[in-house]
């Protein structure tokens, strides 16, 4: 449908807390999904990455996580459980601060139950890559940035400095 302008950093709206989409918001979300569609497919192609979405990053403040990675899948909704003992940490990135890389500690594993397009209920066990990637996007969901869960006062650098390791 159309690219939206991604949130950035310091915009307030980002650390709003998403309401839950009701069923009869349903009409309404397959444009939303289109626009994180083609927003996540333009910065992708601008900055050469961005695997996911929240729909919050672009103003519209419910709970929706758009994910494109080798095909689209859309959680309404989600809720992350059973999150593993074991962290990992990882240099965090985010569409709202393309060239911020944050330090922070992620579960290796949990689940997560959301709704599909048709309000079906789903769960996924998701691990590693996954894991962390949809605890970023649900932190959104929350009105928390990554730059909030940084280890310490030194675990920021920027992309373009290469000076990070995966």
């Amino acid at each position: 449908m159309a690219v939206r302008e991604i949130l950035l950093l310091g915009n307030p709206k980002l650390y709003e807390v998403s309401e839950a989409v009701r069923e009869d918001d349903l009409k309404d979300l397959p444009s939303v999904v289109a626009d994180l569609h083609d927003t996540l497919l333009e910065f992708r192609r601008k900055y050469g990455a961005g695997r996911a979405i929240a729909a919050c990053q672009i103003g519209f403040a419910k709970r929706l996580i758009y994910m494109f990675i080798d095909r689209p899948a859309v959680f309404i909704n989600p809720v992350v459980e059973d999150r593993s003992k074991e962290m990992i940490e990882v240099w965090d990135d985010c569409m709202c601060f393309p060239d911020l890389l944050v330090k922070v500690m992620r579960h290796k594993s949990c689940t997560i139950r959301f709704r599909d397009l048709l309000f079906k209920e789903h769960t996924m066990k998701l691990e590693d890559d996954l894991s962390e990637l949809l605890q970023h996007e649900y932190d959104h969901l929350d009105g928390i940035l990554a730059v909030s869960r940084a280890v310490d006062g030194h675990s920021f650098t920027l992309r373009s400095q290469k000076l990070y390791r995966k």
